[in-house]
């Protein structure tokens, strides 16, 4: 299984525009941060794409290696992770491409997108549909495992999820239950969002995120979804410790070296 990183940065993507921070103003391309999602690639050959936000376009131009996606899985309904749902276009000359949500993210991207996830499309619009992902209960993707899981954007319920036995892929999390601790035993790889150092109200911040790390005990984390007040990249990563890292986008993460 590999996993591309496609995007590590914030809702504003870094740098944020208007911004002469140092990090917005970093000539380093690890500090230059799409809006977070990333493309799995599994063991049997699926393409499964987590979030698929506003830079999507972007984000394939840049991977240069068009191919069928199996399947989109959503973790909530904000728009810099599903911005770019109308963009799967291309994809589709594959074939329809399942969008996995739980019942109230598809139901706000029905009203968000009503002229593609209906039952009668016109042409040219996505030929994407909706398929429920309830917490806890697993489904496949060709011979792949995908178990949801329940974690919290601040008080928002949202998703995370399990992909195989090896990842765990969460987002935008600020807390989860016990619950949900239990579903990532035995993770070889965990990519989970740390938005800053100061808390958040919503998101995990960085030593939080090492907190949530550590309970969890994945071989390796990679952290995302960092805004532009988490710091210059460089001096950050030396400073975690050595399981434990932050995504840059285009990075490459093959679980066969585990």
């Amino acid at each position: 299984m590999k996993v591309r990183i496609l995007g590590s940065g914030t809702s504003t993507g870094v740098p944020e525009i208007g911004c002469q921070c140092p990090v917005c103003r970093s000539a380093d391309v690890l500090d230059k941060r799409l809006r977070t999602s990333a493309l799995v690639t599994t063991d049997d050959g699926a393409s499964i794409l987590v979030d698929c936000g506003p830079d999507f376009r972007e984000q394939m131009l840049r991977l240069d290696d068009f191919k069928q996606i199996d399947a989109v899985l959503i973790t909530h309904e904000h728009y810099d992770h599903v911005g770019g749902l109308d963009d799967l276009r291309p994809f589709c000359r594959f074939g329809e491409i399942p969008l996995y949500a739980e019942t109230y993210t598809a139901e706000d991207l029905r009203k968000r997108m009503p002229y593609c996830l209906v039952e009668h499309v016109y042409p040219g619009v996505p030929r994407i549909y909706l398929e429920e992902a309830t917490p806890y209960q697993p489904f496949n993707v060709r011979q792949t495992e995908i178990l949801p899981f329940r974690v919290m954007h601040g008080r928002l319920p949202i998703l995370g999820y399990r992909i195989g036995r090896r990842l765990g892929y969460i987002t935008d999390m600020l807390t989860m239950p016990d619950t949900s601790f239990e579903c990532l035993k035995g993770l070889d790889v965990l990519i989970m969002n740390a938005l800053r150092i100061k808390p958040h109200p919503t998101h995990q911040s960085i030593s939080e995120a090492l907190e949530t790390a550590t309970r969890i005990g994945a071989k390796e984390t990679y952290l995302v979804h960092m805004s532009h007040h988490a710091g210059l990249h460089r001096e950050i990563e030396c400073s975690l410790p050595p399981h434990i890292h932050f995504a840059y986008d285009g990075l490459e993460i093959n679980l066969a070296t585990f």
